[in-house]
Parts: structure tokens; sequence; C-alpha cells
């Protein structure tokens, strides 16, 4: 007889899947950080929870984190030609790309503190920007970029007056068109060069004055940059050579004349990570670029640029942080091994709560940095505090996070190593932002710097710390071993990321003494601070409340 066979459709089932945890989706990002919920409300943005709420939800939606998987497995794409041989110089992205840039300019991510300030706007922009680097960070260098740059387009009245009204719109517009027929525009910043990179008074890229020459004036700009991210956006801050020295130059896409400018786009970058944001070299042939500020005061210009960019690669890396930390704690809480829940099982408790601890504490920083963005008009206290702190806190929140990352990764097994996952996506982006705007050499040098030409900048972060001395003998031992530091000049230079490592570790443990809870803050303080602590996360000390402190992480 001849054999039956199963119908073709049958299913072809082995085993039924089981222990593996439901996706994290559909959750609030705000509403489930109770970390980020207090650091906004004790630096001032508690007015905001309700739209950091409602913008956490839609973060949170299984939506937007389709779209952000979406933005980085299908990356944007060069078209140089048209089909008949015209140049065009475009790039195309994937629809989720503009999903997510719709998202991020509709929150105002880009522009709202200037656009409508108010006391804590910096702050309530910080806490939805670590929310947004969770879910699409590649979407977060044209908004930074642009959020950076409205201080610098404010020194030219004339380009102040065209441009800034579009730069405060919510509309995201993708069209390549010149900005009068535009709903909205984003800026960009070229500094870097092939021979020069973070020195950039090394660059080669000159510029001729059109005309008469001078602030507002119109140049003829010659030469190329070997990062130029976003080349697709409306405009970018340039550096280049003028007569008179490094100069910076507002260089849009589109010319008064509605012809296109002379940026010639050589390649995308073929990154590590942030996949979905288009970075390119380009090439000037006789672009047209107007000077903003004067002749030879190009870095001061574009600085006060990078130092906002550099604000946000610290919340970048907060968020980017938290989103893996977030990962990790689910997946414990689902996961079963060995008749238990991993999160039940003494050592993985401490894995995940020493990791909760970096996040906490690496959010309270980077916001109370943003209320110093917030103040530094009105208070000098915290205006020396940013000078001082921002290349500080950006050394430090990068350099830690990426350690953090790698052992949320970790805490998957297998399913953490593979790409469909969230880890990958976080795993590949979080080395970017220390290397970005300035790596940890030059964060740390920029320190030294603020402290020889502010000396009453060590008298701000001091004062940080103050009101956190008596509540714990650690932070109390590490705050007098910081004056220590500070007393010995010697060799200052080849001890820089000493000091600064040393000086934002207490900081953060003042900053939890003051605003967290007892668990979170002691266990800090114990164990980055008092010494009893290993060389790899999940080495908390015995005694602490390890289950206290991933309760209180668990997005939930």
């Amino acid at each position: 007889m001849t054999a039956l066979l199963p119908p073709a459709n049958a299913a072809f089932d082995t085993h039924e899947v089981l222990n593996q945890p439901p996706a994290l989706e559909d959750y609030n990002l705000f509403g489930t950080d109770r970390g980020l919920v207090n650091a906004a409300e004790v630096n001032g943005a508690g007015w905001a929870k309700d739209q950091l709420a409602a913008y956490g939800a839609k973060l949170g939606s299984a939506w937007a984190i389709e779209q952000g998987r979406l933005a980085h497995r299908f990356p944007p794409q060069l078209k140089l030609f048209d089909r008949f041989g015209h140049r065009r110089d475009e790039v195309e992205f994937h629809p989720a790309w503009h999903n997510i840039m719709g998202l991020i300019i509709g929150e105002g991510l880009h522009s709202a503190p200037w656009a409508d300030p108010k006391p804590g706007a910096h702050v309530a922009r910080a806490a939805a920007y670590v929310m947004h680097a969770q879910i699409e960070p590649g979407s977060q260098c044209p908004t930074t970029m642009t959020y950076g740059s409205v201080p610098a387009l404010k020194r030219d009245a004339a380009i102040a007056a065209e441009w800034l009204p579009k730069i405060y719109s919510r509309s995201y517009d993708p069209a390549m068109k010149p900005v009068a027929q535009k709903s909205g525009a984003l800026i960009g910043m070229g500094m870097t060069e092939k021979q020069g990179g973070s020195d950039v008074r090394a660059n080669t890229t000159r510029a001729l004055p059109a005309g008469a020459g001078g602030p507002g004036q119109e140049y003829v700009i010659t030469g190329h940059k070997w990062f130029f991210s976003c080349p697709q956006i409306d405009a970018h801050l340039v550096l280049a050579q003028a007569p008179g020295g490094l100069s910076c130059f507002f260089m849009p896409h589109w010319l008064p004349d509605g012809t296109p400018n002379a940026i010639r786009i050589q390649r995308l970058k073929d990154k590590v990570g942030n996949k979905s944001n288009a970075s390119s070299e380009v090439e000037f042939e006789n672009a047209h670029g107007w000077l903003l500020g004067e002749e030879g005061r190009g870095v001061p210009t574009i600085i006060e640029m990078g130092t906002y960019t550099r604000l946000d690669c610290a919340l970048g890396s907060a968020g980017l942080l938290r989103g893996a930390v977030a990962q990790a704690l689910h997946h414990v809480y689902h996961r079963r091994a060995f008749q238990r829940h991993l999160i039940d099982q003494p050592l993985m408790t401490n894995v995940v709560a020493d990791l909760a601890l970096e996040s906490e504490a690496a959010t309270l920083l980077a916001l109370r940095l943003a209320r110093a963005f917030d103040r530094a008009e009105a208070s000098e206290q915290d205006a020396a505090f940013r000078r001082l702190c921002t290349p500080a806190v950006k050394y430090w929140v990068c350099k830690r996070a990426p350690n953090a990352v790698v052992e949320a990764m970790e805490v998957h097994g297998g399913n953490g190593y593979v790409d469909e996952g969230p880890l990958g996506l976080l795993y590949k982006e979080i080395p970017l932002n220390s290397i970005w705007e300035g790596s940890g050499n030059v964060m740390c040098l920029d320190v030294l710097r603020a402290l020889q030409k502010h000396p009453d900048s060590i008298e701000a972060y001091f004062a940080e710390l103050i009101p956190a001395r008596g509540n714990d003998k650690a932070l109390d031992a590490a705050i007098n071993d910081l004056k220590a530091e500070f007393a010995d000049t010697a060799e200052m230079e080849h001890r820089a990321r000493h000091v600064v490592e040393k000086m934002m570790v207490t900081l953060q443990g003042a900053l939890l003494v003051r605003h967290s809870i007892p668990a979170v803050a002691d266990a800090f303080c114990a164990s980055r601070l008092g010494g009893d602590w290993g060389r790899a996360f999940g080495t908390l000390p015995k005694g602490t409340d390890t289950r206290a402190i991933a309760d209180r992480a668990r997005p939930v």
C-alpha cells in the first residue's frame, strides 16, 4: 500500500515555544522610568510631566519601535545623478526615517527651548531626548545640530530673520527646495577634514570674499569636509580659512536665486552603527557661504553650537543606556532558568541592579547639566558649571555607557546578539557619542582649559557637592580627596582622565544622595566611591538592596 502523506498545508510543529519574554512594546518610556521622572522633577521640568508622558507613550508604541527598526534596517541611499545624467546630490530614505523624523520634529526637540523659552525648557527637552534615543537614535543627529545652531545663527540678524521661523516650526519638511518654499528647516555642521580631525585649525578649505567681505557678507568656498552629517538638510555651518583666519560660514543648500549650492557629495560613510542617518564626505566647488561673526573667529562661533551638541551626546548615551537596561530588566523578570525567574537569582539581581545604578546616575547627571543650560544666562554659577561640566559629563557618560550596554546584551544570552532584537541597534550605536563632537581626550583637555581660563568654575562644581555632605562617609571622603587632587597641579594633563573621572563619579554620588532613594544612593556610593566594588558589573557589595534597585528601574 502507498503510505498516506500529510496534507501539504499541515502544520510542521515540533515543539511549543515556551519561556520567551514578550516584546517590550506598547509601554510608556516616561512613566515606567522612575529615575527619569525624578530627574526631570528635581531639575525644574515637573511642569512638563504630562507632555513627556504623552511622548513616552508614542515612542513606546509597537508602531514607533518598528519604525526605528526599519529605519536602521534600510539605510539611506546616495543618488548622485538622475536617469538622464543630471547631477542630483540627493539622499533617499526609507519611509520609516521620515516617520521618525516627523515624531521628533513634531515634539520640538530641534528647537522648542528657543521657540518657547521658559524655566526648565532645556530639561524638559533633555528628558524627551533621553527617551527618543532608546527608539531611534539616528534621527537625533539632524535634530541636535539644529538645536545647537540657533545661538550661532542669532549672530546675524538677516539670517536669523529668514531662518529662525522655519527652524522654530514643528513641521518636518524633507523636500529638496529653497527654504522660502518650505514649512520647516533643519541645520547641520561641517567642521572636520581628512588631515586634521579634531584639530580644525589645520583645515585647508578656503573662503574668499565675493565682495567687500566681513560679517554677514558672501564668500566663495572651495575645499572638502571629511564628516558632513545629513547632507540632505537645508543648511550647514562650515569652517573655512578666510583671509583673516579660520572662520565660520552659513552655507545654505539653495542659493538666493533658487539654484543649488555647489556642494558635491562624494559618498556616504559606511558606519559601524547609526545606520539610519546619512553621514557623508563632500567637496565644495566654489560654493557660497555667508560669514557668521568675524573673520578668524570661526572656532568660538561654532563651538557654541558644539556646546549644545555635546550636551546631547551625554543625553543620547544616557538614553541608549536606559534602553539597554530596560530591555535587560524586562528579560529577567520574565525568563526562567533552573526553576526560578532570573530576577530571583541573587547573582543576576546583582548584575541588573548594578546596571540600573549606572543608568539612573547617568540620567540624573545629564539632566542636571541640562538645568545649567536653562539657567546659564541668569546665574553665573550655572554658567560656570556649564563651562566646566559640559565636556566632563559628555566624557564620563559616553565612556561608561558602552560597557553597561554590553553587559545588558549578555543578560539576554544568545538572543541579545541577534540583530532582530533591539540590543543590536543599541550596541552598535553606543560608541558613537564618545567620538562625535570631540573624543575623550579632547573633552578632558577642555575641562583643564576651563579650569585655567575660569578658576571660578571649580567653585561652581563644589557648590553641587556641599549640600550632600554629611550623608555618606564614602561621599565625604571622595569630596576631600578631590580637593587634594585639584591642589596637586603636577602633570595635570597626564592625569586629566583620572581627574575628570573622579569629578563625575563624585558628582553622581552627590546628586543621588540628594535626589534618589536611599537604596540607590547607598549602593552607588558604597560601590563607586567606597571601593567595595569589583571590575565588572554585578559586583555590588553584600547588604545591597538589589531587588529594590531593580524594581525601581523595571519598565512597568
